[in-house]
């Protein structure tokens, strides 16, 4: 009778430990299979990243004398960091007060902030003449900064860049980390400068 009992009991905890180990197994494995998700959608965000390619050239057109002289337009060079993802740069065509861009870009200066401002791109180099960023192909971004202060009606009183003031630009797709430019102006101007 004993020895039955014994093979009850144990057979109870056997029983007990193989629900706990299922339990455990299971939350082990949803556990890898939520780090392994987490992993390839970290390695779809780092392959899907851009890089600035070479200066950012401002313009600044000579003014009447002894007048403000303002930057117009900033252009500068991206392309994909790594063989990686291609990036949407579509710029739906419309009205440019009210852009609709798949990457979207910000202007922040020191008097203000301005959010998905309009811009347009040119393939530079190779390109296969779609709205991707592919590896090997460079786009060349191009504000005009007239068309920021046509925006910053709505957003804020715009204050024109001249010179010694800085401005930062995100470049934020839909896929991939954001990209920052960040420059400062210096003491004196010429029509096309090249900040480094």
């Amino acid at each position: 009778m004993t020895g039955l009992e014994t093979a009850i009991i144990l057979i109870a905890f056997v029983t007990v430990a193989a629900v706990f180990g299922y339990a455990v197994l299971s939350a082990g494995l949803f556990s890898a299979e939520r780090g392994k998700e987490t992993v390839y959608a970290g390695l779809a965000q780092a392959k899907a990243n851009m890089e600035l390619a070479g200066s950012v050239i401002v313009s600044s057109p000579a003014v009447a004398a002894n007048a403000t002289r303002p930057i117009t337009e900033i252009r500068f060079i991206v392309r994909n960091a790594i063989a990686g993802t291609p990036i949407d740069m579509t710029i739906p065509g419309g009205d440019p007060a009210m852009p609709a861009n798949r990457c979207i870009m910000s202007l922040t200066t020191a008097h203000e902030y301005f959010n998905n401002i309009p811009w347009t791109r040119t393939d530079i180099g190779f390109g296969d003449g779609d709205n991707l960023l592919e590896s090997g192909e460079h786009m060349e971004i191009i504000i005009n900064l007239a068309d920021v202060e046509a925006v910053g009606v709505t957003s804020g009183e715009w204050s024109p860049l001249i010179a010694n003031d800085w401005f930062n630009i995100q470049l934020k797709p839909m896929l991939g980390s954001t990209m920052t430019v960040q420059r400062t102006l210096p003491a004196g101007l010429d029509d096309i400068m090249d900040l480094h």
